[in-house]
């Protein structure tokens, strides 16, 4: 059976947790990698089939994604070319980790599409949902990656196509020890922005995690570097606490 799995490129949590899966699905069949978007930090230790821009998300720096940012970057006509240049036709099972390239191949060609992501757990009808209603951001978990059948992740299984999230085998198999620092990462905010407001905790420790930054350096009590998988994990795992954003990735981890 061949296989296309494709991945979201924006963050690291998509990624993260495609380390896991590829070896089952490479129990099942002939496997090819599909990455779109340009704000992922991490690599895959697997070979990848397809790089597309795709239409990917721009992290801002006070927090959230910058859609004027991702707007402007945006390339419609660039996306169309990747979207009908997909050969979706010639795989048995196509799987979309909330990207767009392969999801909107396979809609324009009606061939199924399975989508198994974290946004379709939010997205569920039975999942939490907050007071505030975001139209937009609602607009996005709806038609950004649309799918034929639907799997999703979430902090508890809401209903009977929701699984809890995946723990990497790298992250489950650690033993966790206490060296007093907190991991920081918060990948839509600035780290000049982070120590600002953290340095007001007084004499703590924080290692901090960013995106902004391509060299590592120590300012008093915060050193900063750019994210790398192990360096992370190994934060992670002697770390007194970890300040994250609510993902699905992260959060359980941890």
């Amino acid at each position: 059976m061949k296989i296309l799995y494709a991945i979201q490129g924006t963050g690291n949590g998509h990624l993260s947790r495609a380390r896991d899966i590829i070896p089952l699905l490479q129990q099942k069949g002939e496997v090819d990698i599909l990455i779109s978007g340009v704000q992922a930090d991490i690599e895959l230790p697997y070979p990848v089939k397809y790089r597309f821009r795709g239409l990917s998300f721009i992290f801002g720096k006070k927090g959230g994604v910058d859609l004027l940012k991702t707007y402007k970057n945006s390339r419609l006509k660039r996306l169309y070319r990747e979207i009908q240049s997909l050969p979706v036709h010639e795989y048995d099972l196509v799987i979309s980790d909330f990207e767009p390239v392969s999801a909107w191949a396979c809609k324009i060609k009606k061939k199924e599409c399975i989508g198994l992501s974290h946004q379709l757990g939010v997205s569920n009808k039975k999942s939490p949902k907050p007071k505030k209603v975001d139209p937009v951001g609602k607009m996005i978990l709806k038609k950004y990656a649309p799918v034929t059948c639907k799997y999703g992740f979430h902090f508890k299984a809401y209903d009977d196509n929701i699984f809890t999230p995946v723990i990497r085998k790298e992250v489950r198999e650690l033993e966790p020890v206490n060296f007093g620092h907190y991991t920081v990462y918060l990948p839509s905010y600035d780290d000049k922005k982070i120590i600002k407001i953290l340095k007001k905790a007084g004499n703590v420790k924080w290692h901090i995690f960013s995106k902004h930054t391509r060299k590592a350096y120590t300012k008093n009590n915060f050193i900063v570097e750019p994210l790398s998988n192990e360096s992370f994990i190994q934060s992670m795992c002697t770390c007194a606490g970890v300040l994250c954003g609510a993902g699905c990735e992260t959060p359980p981890e941890a």
